[in-house]
C-alpha cells in the first residue's frame, strides 16, 4: 500500500515535528535538570557540536526554550525551559518510567527523581476526571478530524 499524500491529523506526529529529532529531548532533559550551557550539554549528550547548535535554535525558535546570555566577553548563552518546555517534563519522566521498566535491569537505572514529598517519582498516566491510572484496555479512541475514523481516512 503506497504512503498517502495526507496523513492522519494527529498532536504526537505535531509534537515530534518539534522535538523528535535526535539530541532533542535530551538536550531538554539536561536543561530540565539546570544543566543549560553550552559545554555542559555537549558533555552531557554527546551530540557533535554543530547538531547540537541547530537543536538549541530550533528549541528556542519553537518557543521551547530560552535563550540568555551569561557572559559578554565571550560571549556564551545559556538555556531553559520556557512554560511549553516544562509542560514537556512529564513526557521525560514517562520515557524515563518505560526504559527503565523494558530495558534496564531494576538495580541499573542511571538516575532518580524524587518528589516534593521525599519518596522516588513513579511517572504514571492518570485521567484528570476520575484521577484513576490509565491502561490501553480503559481507553477508547474519537478521531475528531474531518474525514478520518479510528481505522484511517473515510472513503472519498
Amino acid at each position: 500500500m503506497a504512503a498517502t499524500k495526507d496523513p492522519r491529523p494527529c498532536s504526537i506526529a505535531d509534537a515530534l515535528a518539534l522535538v523528535g529529532e535526535k539530541y532533542s529531548l535530551l538536550v531538554l532533559r539536561e536543561v530540565c535538570l539546570g544543566n543549560g550551557r553550552f559545554d555542559q550539554l555537549v558533555r552531557n549528550i554527546g551530540a557533535p557540536r554543530d547538531i547540537l547548535a541547530a537543536r538549541l535554535r530550533r528549541l528556542v525558535d519553537v518557543g521551547i526554550l530560552t535563550k540568555r546570555a551569561y557572559s559578554e566577553r565571550p560571549q556564551r548563552f545559556e538555556y531553559r525551559p520556557t512554560p511549553a518546555g516544562l509542560d514537556l517534563e512529564p513526557v521525560l519522566m514517562a520515557l524515563m518510567a518505560w526504559g527503565d521498566r523494558h530495558l534496564r535491569a531494576p538495580d541499573d537505572r542511571p538516575m532518580v527523581i524524587e518528589h516534593t514529598c521525599g519518596n522516588e517519582l513513579v511517572a504514571v498516566v492518570t485521567c484528570r476526571a476520575c484521577g484513576g491510572a490509565v491502561h490501553h484496555e480503559d481507553l477508547t479512541a474519537h478521531p475528531q478530524a474531518p474525514g478520518w475514523t479510528v481505522k484511517g481516512p473515510t472513503a472519498a
